[in-house]
């Protein structure tokens, strides 16, 4: 892509940055909006790399992962229950309790 086709990108980077919850002062703000039109750029520079005689990968190494059959086992004692839920930070008795992370 030549200088003259280059594209620019519309990024609210306030609202990127609070999504990530980053604090940005403006001065850094003014810095990342040139920053991610950059990557932008490199990445849509990347799309045109003609990839149709590439295979999809999982891992850029060829190995295979070691799989075992998903049998279910005897259920946990009170007393396995309880050791486990010991060192949770957070339980009700018989299950972990963690933290909503998504709104």
């Amino acid at each position: 892509m030549s200088a003259d086709e280059r594209r620019t990108y519309d990024i609210d980077v306030v609202h990127v940055a609070r999504l990530a919850r980053l604090a940005l002062d403006p001065a850094h703000a003014a810095a990342m909006q040139g920053d991610l039109e950059k990557i932008l750029a490199f990445v849509a520079e990347l799309s045109e790399v003609d990839v149709s005689d590439v295979p999809p990968t999982t891992h850029p190494l060829p190995f295979q992962l070691p799989l075992r059959d998903d049998v279910a086992g005897e259920p946990l004692t009170p007393e396995a229950r309880d050791a486990l839920l010991a060192g949770a930070p957070s339980h009700d008795g018989e299950a972990f309790i963690v933290p909503k992370v998504v709104g």
